[in-house]
């Protein structure tokens, strides 16, 4: 007697462990299908909207009007913010912070070429009108005998205008500030190098189309 009411306690016990974990099973694919669907509060307008700290002002989203998905504009700031805004609606691939980098190791290019009188190198990279008047500058320097003055280092680069005009030429102003020197003497330039480029064109590379001394 003792023995079967043992085994009848046993299997009863087994019985309600086995309830109890598919209760629990239950319940957990209940909460996991709740947490992924969500509830139900309407309209999706009127639905709250999950927010995401990692999203920046390029992150894709949905048009909730006609279902489409559109890109969200970048958000330019500084003093040639106006000028970004219409070369990035004609070109979408543009972006500052890249074009800085191109920037700098343009000059870098363009200051040492010209201090050598690399006219091969130089040429790709000029406007005709920029490249004229160095090559002329470097005949002369030529002449003289005189040698060129070697990029030190680069102090500051900034842009400070940006423009498109009519016909689809971009326009991006840089202000440098370096450090040129010959081994012997050592000056300071400030400059203003305008870079262009036609938008229209598939050519991605920008040209240095003139160069002012910055007040």
């Amino acid at each position: 007697m003792y023995v079967r009411d043992t085994k009848k306690v046993t299997r009863m016990s087994s019985s309600l462990i086995e309830f109890l974990l598919l209760a629990g099973i239950a319940l957990f694919i209940g909460w996991r299908l709740f947490v992924t669907l969500g509830q139900d509060n309407g309209p999706p307008e009127n639905r709250p909207r999950s927010q995401n700290p990692q999203a920046g002002a390029e992150t894709p989203r949905r048009d909730t009007s006609g279902g489409e998905v559109v890109e969200m504009r970048p958000n330019f700031t500084g003093p040639a913010a106006a000028g970004f805004e219409a070369i990035y609606d004609v070109d979408k691939s543009f972006d500052p912070r890249a074009f800085m980098q191109g920037a700098r190791a343009a000059y870098e290019m363009i200051v040492a070429a010209y201090a050598r009188g690399d006219r091969d190198a130089l040429k790709p990279l000029l406007d005709t009108d920029v490249y004229e008047a160095w090559d002329a500058a470097i005949s002369a320097r030529e002449a003289n005998g005189s040698e060129g003055m070697q990029l030190l280092r680069i102090r500051s680069a900034e842009i400070t205008d940006a423009s498109l005009a009519d016909d689809g030429m971009a326009r991006v102003v840089v202000h440098y500030e370096s450090e040129l020197g010959d081994g012997e003497t050592t000056q300071r330039a400030s400059e203003l190098w305008t870079f262009m480029r036609q938008t229209s064109k598939s050519d991605p590379n920008w040209l240095l189309d003139d160069v002012d001394t910055a007040d």
